[in-house]
């Protein structure tokens, strides 16, 4: 890695976005970053930086942009210069809420893609598009899932996730001629350390049943719970891609980024319970009655999008990493934490994300009405 080393890096200040930032700043010292933030969360990009130590502080630029605009939003001049002197681009704009709409999901996960492949076309000194994408590319499909497949008759469960299949579709397209490297990682859950994570959705599910329901109550695990339930922290996510991402070996190559030994769902809502101080599981509810159950009063309001993660729990799939566990191996960065090492955080989190809630609306209900 050369000492100018310029990242380019989109979707700002979303999370994966800032764990990257923080990898980058914390494995690459000679390394700048330029961040591409779109205006409606500069105010949030700036704050966030000011949190840095100085010296890491002095080396992100933010630009204000938009990664899904022409020319990412940005102005000839700033467009122009970037492309002479970018060396590495991270594309981790994405939308990734399963209830979002077509439209939004169609301009930034397939409209971002195209305008990250067309800067990366117009690079000077590239030497990788790191392209962020996902596992659930995969669809409905079950069994193995090898890193080449991408198109293999699958159905997809969300909007997102068909997006999301044909952004990586228009990007793979050009691997003959630009070098990319995708990255594909399973369910994304918060960071190790912290719990920290962007929403309350997907598994999260699980973690608000346990941490909204009464500690005598045994919940019935939805479905049946034996298929694997494959969980990665963001942390290890964002150190897995930026080691990636730096490796003359990796253009050209997709790479998923798994837990080697995912938990069954059933033994992971174990886990979960366990560290809320509720008891696991008791028995099983079909699929279908679980989503009643996930439309509990209160927790509806928090995750919108139960149908969606309840088909991603109940399908029979495991994803082959030969790529991603070869180069890893030879980079220093250890497999995938499993779930047993971090649950707690992600559980304290969540339980302080309620608390907060709680205790907002209390203060609300409080305040008298300055008319009466």
């Amino acid at each position: 890695m050369a000492a100018d080393d310029v990242v380019l890096l989109t979707g700002y200040p979303a999370m994966l976005a800032r764990a990257v930032c923080r990898e980058v700043l914390r494995s690459e010292p000679g390394a700048r970053i330029h961040a591409v933030v779109r205006s409606k969360f500069l105010d949030d990009a700036r704050a966030i930086l000011d949190d840095l130590d100085e010296p890491d502080r002095r080396r992100v630029h933010v630009l204000e942009g938009d990664a899904a605009a022409i020319d990412m939003g940005l102005s000839g001049s700033e467009y122009g210069s970037l492309a002479r002197e970018v060396t590495r681009v991270h594309h981790c704009a994405q939308v990734t809420y399963l209830g979002a709409d077509r439209k939004l999901a169609e301009n930034v996960n397939v409209g971002g893609a195209r305008e990250a492949l067309e800067f990366a076309s117009a690079c000077d000194r590239l030497e990788c598009l790191v392209y962020h994408s996902t596992a659930h590319v995969a669809g409905d499909r079950t069994g193995l899932v090898s890193e080449d497949d991408l198109e293999n008759g699958q159905s997809f469960r969300t909007i997102v996730e068909e997006t999301r299949a044909r952004s990586e579709k228009v990007v793979r397209s050009a691997m003959d001629r630009v070098p990319i490297a995708i990255l594909r990682p399973a369910t994304i859950v918060g960071d190790t350390q912290t719990g920290e994570v962007d929403r309350l959705d997907g598994p999260y599910l699980l973690v608000l049943l346990v941490v909204t329901t009464p500690a005598d109550i045994a919940l019935p695990l939805p479905g049946f719970g034996d298929d694997p339930l494959n969980l990665v922290p963001i942390d290890w996510v964002a150190r897995a891609s930026v080691a990636i991402g730096r490796d003359t070996r990796a253009p050209g190559r997709t790479f998923h980024l798994v837990d080697p030994r995912p938990l069954s769902a059933r033994r992971a809502f174990e886990l979960i319970a366990r560290a809320g101080g509720r008891r696991g599981p008791l028995g099983s509810i079909p699929a279908n009655l679980a989503k009643v159950l996930l439309r509990t009063p209160g927790l509806d309001r928090i995750a919108k999008s139960p149908r969606a993660f309840l088909e991603t729990l109940t399908t029979p799939v495991t994803y082959d990493s030969r790529n991603a566990d070869e180069l890893l191996a030879t980079l220093g960065v250890e497999a995938c934490p499993p779930l047993e090492a971090y649950v707690d955080k992600l559980v304290e989190y969540v339980q302080k994300r309620v608390r907060d809630r709680r205790a907002i609306k209390r203060t609300a209900d409080e305040v008298e009405d300055p008319l009466a």
